[in-house]
């Protein structure tokens, strides 16, 4: 049962950090700031143990962590072809790879079923954003306080997604998902059918990871054409595929 405000009871109450902590079951007072980076690093355990909610939907229980979907991106920054890499700060995308989820640490994965605005994903993403680099680390010496900044930096340009590092980024996180879905419904035998999250492909930008998206939705057309049955979505899929190769072959 949600919380309510005692002004109103029929409101539920605003979220907030210090309740999302409290609900975890841990000290949410912000009267003493942490010397040591200890109590960050404990919050981040949640990371390691909070499942991707887009695959509970479909029954998936022992779905992929937070921290599983940051690890394998973070590799695949490294793996940028040189047309890609030449243009990039690959290890700033590495560090924004591992760190553009850190505020579902408090938040969750909020997905878009959960009835929760993107206004109101930021405000909470932001806030916990705020307490993680600010009030944890803020304090912390021997490079705490500028590990903190640098953290919350990195995370900003991510969601402002203005730069090419961040664009690359946020195209990895598609990528992932797609790797993902292809590796559940290999998992699953054709018994789970998870077409609909192929269709974040249409909105992959950098011509580099159109391809490898290309690679994966062949792959997967392969491997239900194989088992004879159809799958959602192979159709459309079918079209971003056509797109993608005729822009290579404008290229000069």
């Amino acid at each position: 049962m949600a919380n309510t405000d005692p002004q109103n009871s029929s409101a539920p109450l605003r979220w907030s950090v210090e309740s999302a902590l409290t609900g975890f079951g841990l000290n949410s007072s912000k009267s003493h700031q942490p010397t040591s980076p200890i109590p960050f690093l404990h919050l981040l355990e949640r990371l390691k143990t909070t499942p991707r909610e887009g695959w509970r939907r479909f029954g998936i229980d022992s779905a992929e962590s937070i921290s599983d979907h940051m690890y394998r991106m973070s590799i695949i920054t490294m793996l940028a072809p040189k047309s890609l890499s030449s243009r990039l700060d690959i290890p700033r995308c590495t560090k924004m790879a591992l760190i553009h989820d850190m505020a579902e640490s408090i938040v969750g994965d909020i997905t878009p079923f959960d009835g929760v605005s993107k206004e109101e994903k930021c405000r909470r993403e932001t806030e916990a954003m705020d307490y993680l680099t600010k009030h944890l680390l803020g304090a912390v010496g021997n490079g705490g306080e500028k590990a903190g900044m640098g953290f919350q930096e990195v995370w900003q340009e991510y969601e402002d997604n203005k730069t090419l590092e961040a664009n690359f980024v946020h195209d990895v996180d598609k990528l992932e998902l797609i790797l993902q879905m292809v590796e559940y419904e290999k998992k699953h035998q054709g018994g789970l059918d998870l077409g609909e999250f192929s269709r974040v492909a249409e909105r992959i930008e950098l011509a580099e990871v159109k391809e490898w998206c290309v690679e994966l939705l062949r792959e997967r057309q392969q491997y239900w054409d194989d088992l004879g049955q159809s799958a959602t979505d192979l159709a459309a899929r079918e079209g971003f595929i056509r797109r993608v190769e005729a822009e290579r072959a404008a290229k000069p």
